[in-house]
């Protein structure tokens, strides 16, 4: 299967289309949830790019969404129910829609599935991803050189490599400005689920967290974080709206170029499945603002997104250490992609505790 690596490269050759090759027919497309659309982070975010489709192709598409879906059975049901339903083709919006996917794809070989997060694919379903570690990064370095205490709070939802590798991102771009802070991690099991991330939230607070961060879908942590005289940082999208004294920046997750790209394909009868992973330098991840914070942060947070995006800096450049002094990275390596992907059952150095099993 073709490894989709040059996004930005494929999305300026996709641009040169022509519309004769399109089909005749109105194309249905179908997309899953894991929250509800308003969760104002992750789903909105994809909605959104579901938006943009629309905008984009006019009369020439049909969109279909199902919201607040659960992982697992209720997954498989959907995804089926859309496939027999004439659906030409299926975006699945988290990791845990992985397994159901891919059996549904299965068994209709005849309409493509778009995965996102995941690493399993047939000949009918990709997979795509954001590179989220590079933004958490530079919110690291934002909270290290904005603590008072030394203390920051990370909510978290699901111990998965994705999660586990944002907090360890997180935390190297703490410590490359503030050697001694340490990262505490609430985990609520749960994408999004305001009441159980509030009450996180307020738990590190009263640990002596002064900065929060989180891998959760609602701005309830950051909103806490306003009400206590916190700052903190956006999740998927810019939240600066519900906390607009707290919020520092946010990755904004930025899935429109990349679905208007495959739909463009399939329109065009070239749909391929592969795999995209793209960060900063492919546009798939902008950061909102730098507020609240000092100047001298600003300009450092401004400049290490400008080495990541242009390759002089990577987030686990080595040497990494988890937090048992075990080296992970040596010094001088960069970790491939495979390291990255598959990080899971270890924090770096400045996490407290072991992360769940």
């Amino acid at each position: 299967m073709k490894k989709r690596v040059f996004y930005a490269a494929l999305l300026a050759a996709a641009m040169a289309f022509s519309p004769a090759a399109w089909s005749a027919e109105r194309v249905k497309i179908g997309f899953i949830y894991v929250g509800p659309v308003g969760d104002h982070g992750w789903t909105y975010q994809h909605d959104q790019a579901r938006l943009a489709v629309e905008k984009e192709f006019g009369d020439r598409v049909e969109t279909t969404f199902v919201e607040s879906v659960n992982e697992g059975p209720d997954a498989e049901r959907v995804a089926r129910e859309l496939a027999a339903s004439g659906h030409d083709l299926i975006f699945a919006t988290s990791f845990g829609f992985m397994e159901p996917s891919l059996k549904v794809a299965r068994r209709f070989p005849n309409v493509k599935f778009e995965h996102a997060t995941g690493y399993k694919r047939a000949d009918n379903m990709a997979t795509y991803n954001i590179r989220f570690y590079e933004g958490r990064y530079i919110a690291g370095v934002v909270a290290g050189r904005e603590t008072k205490s030394g203390i920051i709070g990370y909510v978290a939802s699901h111990p998965i490599p994705e999660v586990i590798r944002g907090i360890n991102a997180f935390t190297q771009g703490l410590r490359s400005v503030h050697p001694t802070a340490v990262v505490k991690v609430v985990w609520v099991n749960s994408w999004y689920d305001p009441g159980k991330e509030g009450a996180a939230a307020k738990t590190l607070m009263d640990q002596g967290a002064d900065v929060m961060a989180q891998h959760t879908d609602s701005p309830a942590p950051l909103k806490e974080a306003e009400t206590r005289g916190a700052k903190g940082f956006g999740q998927a999208s810019d939240m600066r709206a519900f906390a607009p004294r707290a919020q520092m920046s946010a990755a904004v997750n930025n899935w429109g170029p990349y679905y208007i790209l495959r739909v463009r394909e399939f329109l065009e009868d070239r749909w391929e499945s592969g795999d995209v992973w793209g960060g900063l330098a492919d546009d798939m991840i902008r950061m909102a603002p730098y507020e609240n914070m000092s100047a001298e942060t600003a300009a450092l947070a401004r400049e290490t997104e400008e080495k990541i995006r242009a390759g002089a800096l990577h987030p686990f450049q080595g040497p990494v250490r988890d937090h048992d002094g075990n080296v992970r990275v040596p010094a001088g390596e960069t970790p491939d992609d495979q390291f990255l992907l598959t990080m899971s059952g270890w924090y770096v150095e400045g996490v407290e505790g072991e992360p769940p099993q």
